[in-house]
């Protein structure tokens, strides 16, 4: 099986490097230190944790001294991507260290894969990639510290939606209940990944918020944000990652879509309540989950807003 085949590797191995998507979330940065955390308990030594950057509110997780910009090694013995369908995804900086690594490894949740490493570990239905390494963890019989725990739970809220979404499983809540037995602060896990923002991350919100537009009678939602509006308000990482959800919360909207200016064109968020949006985000080269899921286009504010508004009406009709 293949966790046996990563548990005989992760024993040969001597160094390691860990990443999942760029712009990581919750579940991105807690898996990743829950594996860190987890290969540290192991005894092993070089393990580097490579993002370019993540929302701060994740620095006080275990072992969050691991994370760094740039790697301390040119090769690795294991290269673990993690939450990441598809290498393109991982910041391009750290493909040469996946493409060098002896062996690789990836562990994803998300429904559309391209099954990238050596070894892959793929479940569509588990509600985070933080929900499939706890049962690896408890498969190859690695004990699940307080620290480790800490992390997993840590996508897992994030990923669940403070166990709002339907695909939250039962699984989902005994582990949350295991992790409160051992000693692990579960609301203040919820608080600090779900509820806390700093003041720019509430502008930001405020502003996507005054600018949000309805479309196909209020079934739809749009808004977005420009490279100014974040200059003008210091974003800082992630601090515009809950803004995608916020039309979907309106009573009788069925897809919200956020369009945020990158350096490549506009990244795309969708969030729906029952439509497959990873369908829609495919036709633009994107994809995802079932009711969120993303995408970039390369084109204007105008031609973005209509393009994306136009295909979600027919899904919709």
């Amino acid at each position: 099986m293949t966790l046996d085949e990563i548990l005989r590797e992760i024993e040969k191995a001597d160094s390691f490097v860990i990443t999942a998507h760029d712009n990581p979330d919750g579940d991105a940065i807690g898996s990743c230190l829950a594996f860190a955390t987890v290969l540290k308990n192991l005894g092993k030594e070089k393990i580097d944790v490579l993002f370019k950057e993540y929302p701060r509110v994740f620095a006080t997780l275990p072992n969050s001294d691991l994370i760094r910009t740039e790697a301390t090694l040119e090769e690795y013995d294991m290269a673990i991507v993690l939450d990441c369908p598809e290498l393109k995804r991982v910041h391009k900086d750290y493909h040469k260290y996946f493409e060098n690594a002896k062996v690789t490894v990836e562990v994803d949740h998300h429904l559309k894969n391209a099954m990238f490493a050596d070894l892959d570990v793929v479940n569509p239905a588990a509600p985070a990639c933080a929900e499939i390494l706890v049962s690896s963890f408890q498969y190859m019989g690695i004990e699940i510290t307080k620290e480790v725990a800490a992390c997993l739970l840590t996508g897992i809220i994030t990923d669940t939606g403070g166990f709002r979404f339907a695909s939250t499983t039962r699984e989902t809540f005994e582990f949350a209940g295991w992790a409160l037995s051992k000693g692990v602060n579960v609301s203040k896990i919820y608080k600090e990944s779900l509820m806390t923002k700093s003041k720019s991350q509430f502008e930001a919100e405020k502003l996507a918020v005054d600018r949000l537009e309805f479309y196909m009678d209020d079934k739809i939602t749009f808004t977005y944000m420009t490279k100014e509006d974040e200059k003008n308000l210091n974003i800082q990482a992630g601090e515009c990652d809950g803004i995608a959800g916020i039309g979907v919360n309106i009573e009788g909207v069925e897809v919200a879509i956020f369009a945020r200016e990158r350096d490549d064109g506009f990244k795309l968020s969708f969030r729906s309540n029952n439509i497959d949006v990873a369908d829609i985000c495919m036709l633009f080269g994107g994809g995802g989950h079932k009711l969120a899921a993303g995408c970039t286009i390369d084109a204007s504010l105008e031609e973005v807003r209509k393009a994306v508004v136009e295909e979600t009406k027919k899904h919709l009709q």
